[in-house]
C-alpha cells in the first residue's frame, strides 16, 4: 500500500534587490509607508512542503500519492511531478482561488520583505482519505504536513478514526497553533517529525513533558541541524545518527522535507528506523548542496557510497538494496 502525503502545494517568487530596505525605510513615517523596490532577479520555484516531500520519495522509486489543493495554475507543477513519479490524482483543483504562493524580496544585507497567500491551500480543509482509500486500495501511512491548519486537524482526525497510522508533522504551523490543537494534532500518532526547537514549543504550548508526549506518539524524530537527528521508540532506547557531509553549501531551503522523504520511503521499505533516519540524512545533504527545493534529483546517485562514507558498509548495503539501480 503506498504512503499519503497531505501537505502543502505552493510556488515560491524569490526576487533579489541590489540596495537595502532600511536606506527606504523611515521610522516616523512607518504608518503611511507606500514603497515599490526594483528587484533585478526572479528566480521561480516549486515548493510547499507537501510536494517536496512527494517528490523526494519518488525520485527515491517510491510512489507517493498527494493530498492537497491547489489551483488552475498547477498544470506544469503537476506534470512536473507526475514526471517523476508522484499520484497527483487526489490534488484537490480549486475553481476560485490559486495556487498558494510565496513572494519574497531580499536585499543586499539578505534583509527580506515577504508575503504568504494560501490561496486554494484554504480549501484541503474540506478533503477526506475514504475516497484516496477506495482509489488505491488502502494507505499504509499518512503523512500529517504544514498545511491549512483546519486541515491539518481534520486529518489527524479522519486517521484516527479509520485507523489509519499517521505522523504528524507540524513544522512551522507549530508557531500558529494553540496548545489544545497542537495536543489533537499529535494525539495518537504513529510518528511525530520536529525539529530541536519545535519539540520544545510542542511542550510549552500543550503542557506536557516530553514523556507525556513519548506516552502520546510511538516514534519520535527529532531534528538538531549539523547535529543530526534523534529516533526515540517508545520502550526502546534512543538512536542517534549523525549528518553525511556536505561537498559545498548552497541553499539549506527544504533540507527537512527531503530528511522525511528519505525516512518515509524507509519506512516503505521495511527499514529499521536507523536505517530511515540516514536515508533521510543523504537526501538531506544533497538539497543542501542544490539552489531549490526540488533541483537535486538529476545528482542524486552514487547514494551507496556516500551512505557507506558515513555510516559503514553494512548499513549503506542494507539501505542500497531498497533503492532504484540508477541511484545506486
Amino acid at each position: 500500500m503506498p504512503i499519503a502525503v497531505a501537505g502543502s502545494i505552493a510556488t515560491d517568487h524569490l526576487m533579489t534587490f541590489r540596495g537595502r530596505f532600511a536606506d527606504s525605510l523611515l521610522a516616523e513615517q512607518l504608518e503611511q509607508v507606500s514603497l515599490s523596490f526594483l528587484a533585478d532577479g526572479l528566480d521561480i520555484r516549486r515548493g510547499g512542503v507537501g510536494g517536496n516531500i512527494s517528490f523526494g520519495m519518488a525520485v527515491l522509486g517510491a510512489r507517493p500519492v498527494l493530498v492537497g489543493a491547489a489551483g488552475a495554475d498547477f498544470a506544469d507543477y503537476r506534470s512536473w511531478l507526475e514526471r517523476h513519479g508522484v499520484d497527483c490524482t487526489s490534488v484537490h483543483i480549486s475553481e476560485t482561488a490559486h495556487t498558494a504562493r510565496f513572494v519574497c524580496t531580499t536585499d543586499s544585507v539578505l534583509a527580506q520583505i515577504a508575503t504568504f497567500y494560501p490561496g486554494a491551500m484554504s480549501e484541503a480543509r474540506d478533503l477526506e482519505f475514504g475516497p484516496v482509500i477506495e482509489r488505491v486500495g488502502g494507505l499504509e501511512l499518512v503523512l500529517v504536513g504544514p498545511d491549512d491548519p483546519e486541515a491539518m486537524l481534520r486529518h489527524t482526525d479522519e486517521c484516527r478514526e479509520r485507523g489509519i497510522p499517521f505522523a504528524a508533522d507540524p513544522s512551522q504551523q507549530m508557531a500558529f497553533m494553540d496548545g489544545p490543537s497542537i495536543r489533537r494534532l499529535i494525539d495518537g500518532a504513529t510518528y511525530l517529525f520536529t525539529n530541536e526547537y519545535e519539540s520544545h514549543l510542542a511542550e510549552q504550548k500543550t503542557g506536557w513533558s516530553a514523556d507525556e508526549i513519548a506516552d502520546r506518539v510511538q516514534v519520535r524524530i527529532t531534528t538538531r541541524g549539523a547535529n543530526g537527528c534523534t529516533v526515540a521508540a517508545r520502550g526502546e532506547e534512543p538512536v542517534h545518527v549523525g549528518v553525511v557531509e556536505a561537498g559545498t553549501v548552497a541553499d539549506p531551503t527544504g533540507v527537512g522535507d527531503a530528511f522525511r522523504a528519505g525516512f518515509l520511503v524507509g519506512l516503505g521499505a521495511g527499514l529499521a528506523h536507523r536505517h530511515c533516519a540516514q536515508l533521510g540524512a543523504v537526501m538531506a545533504t544533497h538539497v543542501v548542496e542544490t539552489v531549490g527545493t526540488q533541483e537535486y534529483a538529476e545528482g542524486l546517485t552514487g547514494l551507496r557510497a556516500r551512505l557507506a562514507e558515513a555510516y559503514g558498509d553494512a548499513d549503506a548495503d542494507a539501505i542500497a538494496a531498497h533503492l532504484p539501480q540508477d541511484r545506486v
